[in-house]
């Protein structure tokens, strides 16, 4: 089944364990450091390959190093990267990312080509040919907020693919911005804080309620270790996050995504698709990077039984 997945595309610089930034030009001594194919279209578009789909992924990304990287790992991975436009003169998306004892992630990060995204970069017939697509962080490639792209959306949805939504930055202005998208959308995957910057909702449950007012037929809210939050016309549910050694946070709510759609291609119901996307993103935490302790979908399966 062929997922295309359409936004952020960003090169991840981790290592682990960073208590503190050295003074001066003091060295510290880490376990790891990995590079990887990260944000919230490339990492999803990696964990929805390991979990048995056929992807296409779709962005902007620089004509340097970094997108040569970026590249190559995705191939590697098996993500169809033919679709990714090269900018001349800008460079790709990057973050640093010092990774905490207990799995926290600050970072340090670049936009980069990301910001360049626009309908233009977008070939209406592979999103035709998709089972579904993955808009990731629509509120970075603000570019793609077009009447003619959402339209595009309203026609393919019509057809039977499915359209999920994910988010990138916490600045309301952004989020806020993204909200034009939910019509458009079968699901929206904020976490909790976005969620609430989107509407100013003093609550998750609040806030999933007013994103659903908008016009997609769920909002599944991720909530860290608190699981996720799933709100449908039929009601909301919690549902509980597993229960892992956390080594690293990144790339948990793409994993998730990445779960929860799969779970949707193979039939299931919302709840067992969320289910299936809480799996993913504590298999991810267990690792360091977003492409971590994900392996296949029967592992993947395995956990839940």
């Amino acid at each position: 089944m062929t997922v295309v997945t359409l936004g952020v595309h960003i090169v991840d610089i981790l290592t682990r364990p960073v208590s503190h930034l050295p003074d001066g030009q003091d060295t510290v001594l880490v376990d790891q450091i990995r590079l990887t194919a990260a944000g919230s279209a490339a990492g999803t578009a990696v964990d929805l390959v390991r979990l048995g789909n056929r992807v296409v992924s779709l962005g902007a990304i620089g004509d340097d190093e970094l997108g040569d990287f970026l590249l190559m790992i995705m191939s590697r991975h098996g993500v169809d990267v033919s679709g990714l436009r090269r900018r001349t003169g800008e460079q790709t998306a990057a973050s640093i990312l010092p990774i905490r004892p207990d799995g926290g992630r600050p970072s340090f990060h670049t936009p980069g080509a990301n910001l360049s995204v626009t309908m233009a970069d977008v070939d209406p017939g592979v999103l035709r040919s998709a089972r579904a697509v993955h808009l990731g962080g629509v509120d970075v490639t603000f570019g793609l907020g077009d009447p003619a792209f959402f339209a595009l959306l309203d026609e393919i949805r019509a057809a039977g693919t499915i359209v999920t939504m994910d988010l990138l930055s916490e600045l309301p202005d952004l989020l806020g911005m993204a909200r034009a998208f939910l019509p458009h959308v079968d699901y929206v995957l904020p976490n909790e804080s976005q969620a609430m910057a989107m509407t100013g909702a003093a609550s998750p449950e609040q806030a999933a309620e007013a994103l659903l007012a908008d016009g997609p037929r769920g909002v599944l809210v991720t909530l860290g270790e608190q699981g996720s939050l799933v709100v449908t016309e039929a009601g909301a549910t919690r549902v509980p996050a597993r229960k892992v050694d956390v080594v690293d946070t990144t790339g948990c709510g793409d994993a998730y995504c990445a779960g929860f759609l799969t779970g949707l291609l193979h039939g299931h119901d919302v709840l067992t698709a969320a289910a299936w996307g809480t799996a993913a993103a504590a298999s991810v935490a267990t690792g360091l990077g977003s492409d971590a302790g994900l392996t296949d979908l029967d592992t993947l399966l395995e956990q839940l039984r």
